[in-house]
């Protein structure tokens, strides 16, 4: 039995053994199946340290992660996109001694060296005793390296848990729920929240492969209730409903609608919830913390009672999860305990959803947390006398400090995004003799041949925002550079 999957016990402690578990394309399993099969691999590597999964949007790929996690062995997802540098600098950091994968799966040449495990999603075995401690590492997820080589995140059994939990309880989440999703299994958008959580539940996940609005629209009406996505997934979908009548029935709907990962443009929200009647809600977090924050789910309809915290509300993030101590400070350190939606101060957390160390990296793990045990997550924010939280972005890079003031870069970029002729938008900080810093605006028109000017768009933010977070630069793009979960890289922008 593990205590992270209870739902994989026999009935009736866990889920019915004929409940879906894993449904990705036309090939399925069961909760009986995914025990037996899961059950399988974990026999053969048991004992291991840590294994590698090769980590393509495939049935086997959850199979492994769930086996590694059955035979209390840490799992490194590998993103089957990385360079041969990357694998080669993960592999030898991580020292993993063998790799799952799907059988026929073509593996680069930096994994020759490893022992390779194909996982047989028709094998039977018995799910193994649950020995693991609740701070053992469960996974080691590697960060995107915008600094240097990319760091190992080493994340506790305790992390998955906790994390998983408050979810279910913000979102009334339960083995009724049946999720969509095309989401990367190497991220822990994807692989934690998308794949772990409705198996902790008991509950069904159909994973798209990839994402397509034909997809979702099929699963939802087909019985479906949950949508996690990122906010380019959102964005076209918000561009497809009003030509789809079938998108919109099936988002009307959908009981939960997620976004996660980047903070998901004003705009777009307003657009989907005036064609659907829902709302989507955001929730964020980061690797080394999984999820701080979220907005409440309740039911459509007259809701006497409800908590202040439980409407969504669009540009914000919603309140700290159960568990999670949140507070903003200063440069200094400084709590800020004003809750005016203006005071800017970085985020720093604390509670058992954190990883426990950058593997082989005691020095960024100790400049990581603060005496106290606070994390520091680099992200800006403000809060609502509500006590929402509203992201405005990252302090190495959406921090921009303007005339004396200190403007977060993500309301800004709400605002160029509601002007009609701007499609996609992002806003950087570069020196100015004057300022200190003036606001760059990165604008892709909607209509590449007639580009909005800087008076147009100055006014425009002037207008809804404050005269001091005006952009003094507009330069126009043809495209915004992205990563594979949909951020905007904004090291890649061009200040010359």
């Amino acid at each position: 039995m593990s205590s992270l999957f209870p739902a994989l016990c026999p009935a009736p402690t866990g889920a019915p053994a004929d409940r879906p578990a894993l449904r990705f394309g036309e090939r399925s399993l069961t909760y009986a199946e995914l025990a037996a099969a899961a059950g399988a691999t974990a026999g053969r590597i048991g004992g291991a340290d840590r294994v590698a999964v090769w980590a393509t949007p495939a049935m086997e790929t959850a199979v492994a992660v769930v086996a590694a996690l059955l035979a209390g062995v840490a799992a490194v997802p590998l993103n089957p996109k990385s360079g041969d540098k990357e694998l080669a600098h993960i592999l030898s950091d991580s020292a993993p001694s063998l790799v799952l994968a799907s059988p026929g799966a073509q593996l680069p040449s930096a994994l020759g060296t490893l022992e390779r495990v194909d996982v047989d999603v028709r094998a039977r075995g018995a799910v193994p005793e649950d020995r693991a401690g609740e701070g053992d590492p469960a996974l080691v997820v590697y960060t995107s390296g915008t600094t240097g080589p990319p760091k190992g995140a080493v994340l506790p059994r305790r992390a998955l848990a906790a994390t998983l939990d408050a979810l279910a309880d913000a979102w009334r989440w339960t083995g009724d729920d049946v999720l969509v999703q095309g989401l990367p299994l190497f991220h822990v958008h994807g692989l934690v929240l998308g794949i772990l959580g409705p198996l902790r539940r008991g509950g069904s996940v159909r994973h798209l492969g990839r994402f397509s609005t034909e997809g979702a629209a099929r699963e939802l009406n087909d019985g479906a209730t949950m949508l996690f996505g990122v906010p380019t997934m959102y964005h076209r979908i918000a561009e497809t409903l009003p030509a789809d009548p079938e998108l919109v029935k099936a988002l009307s709907g959908a009981r939960l609608l997620v976004s996660g990962s980047a903070a998901l443009p004003v705009h777009d929200h307003e657009r989907i919830a005036a064609a659907t009647g829902r709302r989507v809600i955001e929730r964020y977090g980061m690797t080394e913390t999984l999820m701080l924050c979220s907005s409440r789910w309740t039911p459509p309809g007259p809701r006497p009672g409800v908590r202040a915290d439980g409407e969504p509300r669009a540009g914000t993030v919603g309140v700290p999860l159960p568990g999670v101590e949140l507070r903003l400070v200063e440069e200094d350190g400084t709590p800020i305990a004003a809750l005016d939606g203006e005071s800017v101060g970085e985020i720093q957390v604390r509670g058992p959803n954190l990883f426990t160390e950058y593997l082989n990296r005691p020095d960024a793990t100790a400049a990581a947390f603060t005496g106290d045990g606070f994390f520091r997550t680099g992200d800006m924010a403000v809060r609502d006398p509500d006590g929402h939280v509203r992201i405005v972005g990252r302090k190495a890079t959406d921090l921009i400090k303007s005339g004396g003031y200190k403007i977060g870069a993500g309301e800004i970029e709400n605002a160029l995004l509601e002007h009609p002729a701007v499609r996609e938008a992002a806003v950087t900080g570069e020196p100015d003799p004057d300022l200190g810093e003036r606001i760059v605006a990165w604008i892709v028109p909607a209509d590449p041949a007639a580009p909005p000017a800087l008076d147009t768009l100055a006014d425009h933010v002037a207008g809804r925002l404050a005269p001091h977070k005006r952009p003094r630069v507009v330069r126009h793009l043809e495209a915004l550079p992205r990563n594979d979960m949909g951020k905007i890289m904004k090291r890649a922008l061009d200040h010359g």
